[in-house]
């Protein structure tokens, strides 16, 4: 066992060829063992890595032998091309079922792709020995759970972690074979296994200079484990150690002895024992198999810390990844690193800190009884020094450079589905290259090419392949301007391998998945939100389908509730012709219809409901309000091709009187009026008994701020809903309705205090026992409001009845309230806020002039 303590020389030349304390030459002298040269390993481990290099160093094999898919072995010479830069990963998906996939990832620093580097540098025939991914996939497909490696849903075809590891994880023996370091470690006294394997590997020199020293010590503790545990019962192991020893055998035949096999440690006394070759071939027979496909994608130090294909999944990518590439003093050179990423984000890191860092971890490691520091010693040092004692900059030295934000790249000339070559091309063309750091993009679709990028994102996004999302503009609400939040993950590799079943291009691809969509949609909201989707992905082969199948649905769907959840999103849809030049005509005509039938089904729909149907309905009530807002401006002017008389865009949303007409003057189009049906359809939801308290109460504050409600409408009305004779609970529900949440209640209540005392009073009059019921939902009501208008509401309340003033909004006991409105003030504003809400650009300035009891702005009465 004390062989295993002894790693790979931790000095190395410019060209990266490891040496020990004699040198080159005197680490080669050491005889080679009798037999191939079983080199095992843990995935992903420098300490492993420089072992191997080291070892094919002294043993100049004739081939070498890796485990991995055998299907990839034509994919071994793009190793040495400029472009393919790790981390990178074999990928192998079914080619009838794209979607079923396994990945083989690769960083700078895995054994695995050091001993292909060293192949290829040498010209020397590399292969890979294990199970072939046409067995893996079909496994997969058979058994999906047994085969899940964790998170992310990769079947596990790594030498750490059997395939069915997770299927019979309560097998005590199962437990152990998951990590046999862990078992290791624990016989060392150790209870990290990490910190273990680095203080015998990663932190140890090459000692007597014997290279194959290591691997000898491995390969006896291995075959303890494996003397105490067996298999851990997993025959799909034994399965592919069988064919890793028929592929060895074949070597031999060809290279003789000169032969080396780098594999997964606990794997190395399996292929060490004696099998006749019909026994391994018997374990072969009859296995299940499809049609597989193999390429390399880019990988992401962040997926390299997750568990999945070479299973061992690794916390600090980064710092491994630094421990392999530095030359000399990984410890200073480390803090340096830590030190300019902290400057960079203005932290006052100076060169005292780094030395007092290095010193402080040092110090740590003495005391803990460590070679050499660890990430725990540093990252304590880190944060001691650096940090001054915060996680909070901690917390990016973890992010940024512990596990890192690096994305791979493979040359072009990877084996890729046509798709995934379109793809390229139009990211190369945009300029809008893949990175695994999150970003945001701003978009101004007036400009060419941010609107080609925009179309790309929407198109990919129905394709399924997230590799940007939408966000909330910053500073900006027109419809011109687009914010997306980009990062690339490993997986959208997958998702475009199996987009590829839908076309060659982006584009086609999406035009086939929006029709296939449509027709499999489940709900009319579902298509709405498609139609909308290929209006912003510019689809217009697509559209008509789904505008077919839109108008089919809506005929035959009479459940009001999905015709109010479906409108918005088939309103909004109708902006998209301002910007992009898309013909909305067909779409406005039937979100003009699918509103009408809204407003014939919505009284009815809207009685008899329990509290939680009616928060759900007054919440369609207001989608619906604010849809037949824009839907009543479009189908009014005329805008769209089709509706109306030939009216022009304007791309503002509002229009006077004679802009609702056609350019020849002729009358509106039947649907012209839809804004004083709606509002007719909320006075009848008004007065009816039967309609819940939060949607009579929210419909009469949807009529006064359209201006078609006065205020004394509206104080008779809110007075009549909390008459005596009104149960406390509906009464409520009437005042949430009518003032709650963030539609501005709050201020409606410190500018009229008619309703402010109404409230007030109905409030003092409730019971003690009807109080404690309402107290919840008048919590939720009033919680909702900003801090300062609950802070002007309580003085208003602290005042008291009589000291309010019957027709001022405020008093002098209130800094900026007076006791009557300002006229002059008022009128003075009025230009200003027309000029923000775009009125007079559209004509609507008849009334401009006037004092502030003839503005028309929407609420606003004198």
């Amino acid at each position: 066992m004390d062989a295993v303590t002894g790693g790979a020389g931790d000095e190395r030349t410019e060209s990266g060829s490891s040496v020990g304390p004699d040198g080159l030459a005197a680490s080669r002298s050491v005889a080679k063992p009798s037999g191939p040269l079983l080199l095992g390993v843990r995935h992903h481990g420098p300490g492993s890595a420089r072992a191997v290099r080291a070892a094919l160093d002294a043993a100049r094999p004739l081939t070498v032998l890796i485990e991995g898919p055998p299907e990839a072995d034509a994919l071994i010479p793009l190793a040495a091309d400029e472009a393919m830069r790790p981390p990178v990963a074999l990928l192998a998906h079914a080619v009838d079922e794209p979607g079923r996939s396994a990945f083989w990832p690769l960083a700078e620093f895995s054994p695995e792709w050091v001993a292909i580097r060293w192949a290829v540098e040498h010209q020397v025939p590399a292969r890979f020995i294990d199970l072939p991914a046409t067995h893996t996939l079909a496994w997969g497909k058979e058994d999906e759970t047994a085969l899940d490696a964790g998170e992310g849903g990769e079947p596990a075809t790594d030498a750490d972690e059997p395939a069915d590891s997770q299927a019979e994880e309560t097998d005590p023996r199962a437990a152990v074979r998951v990590d046999p370091l862990a078992v290791l470690a624990d016989v060392a006294g150790y209870d990290d296994p990490e910190r273990w394997w680095e203080d015998v590997v990663e932190h140890r020199g090459a000692g007597d200079g014997d290279v194959f020293a290591p691997f000898l010590g491995l390969e006896e503790a291995m075959g303890a484990l494996r003397e105490a545990y067996g298999s851990g019962g997993h025959d799909r192991d034994l399965v592919r150690e069988a064919c890793m020893r028929l592929q060895m055998r074949a070597a031999q035949r060809e290279f003789g002895d000169d032969v080396a096999v780098v594999c997964g440690a606990w794997h190395v006394p399996a292929l060490r024992q004696k099998s006749s070759v019909g026994a391994d071939k018997a374990l072969l027979k009859g296995l299940p198999k499809v049609k597989a496909d193999m390429t390399w994608v880019p990988w992401t130090n962040r997926r390299l810390a997750r568990v999945s294909g070479y299973g061992a999944g690794i916390d600090s990518p980064g710092w491994y990844g630094h421990l392999f590439s530095a030359p000399d003093r990984p410890v200073e050179r480390w803090m340096t690193k830590v030190a300019g990423l902290l400057r960079e984000e203005d932290r006052i890191v100076s060169s005292a800190h780094v030395i007092e860092a290095v010193r402080l971890a040092e110090t740590l490691a003495a005391m803990r009884g460590r070679p050499l520091p660890g990430l725990s010693e540093t990252t304590d040092a880190v944060r001691a020094v650096m940090c001054e004692g915060s996680d909070v900059p901690l917390a990016l030295v973890q992010d940024r450079l512990v596990v890192g934000d690096v994305l791979g790249e493979v040359p072009r000339s990877a084996p890729a589905v046509p798709l995934q070559r379109d793809l390229d091309r139009i990211q190369r063309r945009l300029r809008l290259k893949p990175e695994a750091l999150e970003r945001e993009l701003e978009l101004d679709l007036r400009k060419e090419n941010d609107a080609e990028r925009s179309r790309l994102l929407h198109r990919l996004r129905l394709l399924r392949v997230e590799w940007g999302e939408p966000v909330a503009s910053r500073g900006s609400t027109g419809t011109f301007r687009e914010t997306w939040r980009l990062r690339w993950e490993p997986e959208l590799s997958v998702r475009v391998a199996e987009a590829g079943v839908w076309g060659t291009t982006v584009f086609a691809a999406a035009t086939a998945k929006a029709g296939a969509d449509a027709v499999s949609a489940p709900g009319l909201a579902d298509v709405t939100a498609l139609a909308e989707r290929c209006l912003l992905a510019e689809l217009p082969d697509a559209l008509p389908t789904v505008m077919r199948i839109l108008a089919d649905r809506a005929a035959l769907d009479t459940d009001v509730g999905h015709l109010a959840q479906a409108l918005p999103a088939l309103v909004r849809s109708l902006r998209y012709g301002d910007v992009r030049g898309t013909d909305t005509g067909a779409l406005a005509e039937v979100a003009a219809g699918l509103a009408e039938r809204v407003f014939v089904g919505l009284p009815p729909a809207c009685a008899a409901l329990d509290a939680d149907a009616a928060e759900e309905m007054r919440r369609h009530v207001d989608a619906v309000h604010g849809a037949v807002g824009l839907l009543g401006d479009v189908v009014g002017s005329g805008r769209d091709a089709g509706v109306g008389g030939g009216g022009s865009g304007s791309g503002q949303g509002e229009g006077t009187s004679a802009e609702r007409r056609g350019s020849d003057g002729s009358a509106s189009p039947p649907h012209g009026d839809l804004r004083k049906r709606w509002h007719a359809v909320l006075r009848v939801l008004v007065v009816r008994d039967t309609v819940p308290g939060v949607i009579r109460g929210r419909a009469v504050r949807l009529l006064l701020d359209d201006g078609e409600l006065g205020q004394d409408e509206a104080a008779w009305a809110m007075g009549l809903a909390l008459s005596p004779g009104t149960p406390p609970g509906d009464a409520a529900a009437w005042i949430e309705g009518f003032v709650g949440g963030g539609s501005g209640g709050g201020m409606l209540l410190v500018h009229d205090e008619r309703l402010l005392g109404l409230v007030d009073a109905w409030l003092t009059g409730v019971s003690a026992e009807a109080f404690t019921d309402v107290l919840p939902l008048l919590r939720r009501t009033f919680s909702a409001y900003e801090p300062g208008v609950r802070r002007t509401l309580g003085e208003l309340v602290r005042r008291g009845p009589g000291e309010r003033g019957g027709a001022g909004v405020g008093g002098a006991g209130i800094p900026g309230f007076a006791d009557e409105f300002d006229v002059g003030r008022a009128d003075a504003v009025v230009p200003v806020v027309r000029l923000l809400l775009g009125l007079d650009r559209m004509g609507m300035g008849e009334g401009a002039a006037g004092g502030f009891g003839g503005n028309d702005l929407v609420g606003a009465t004198g």
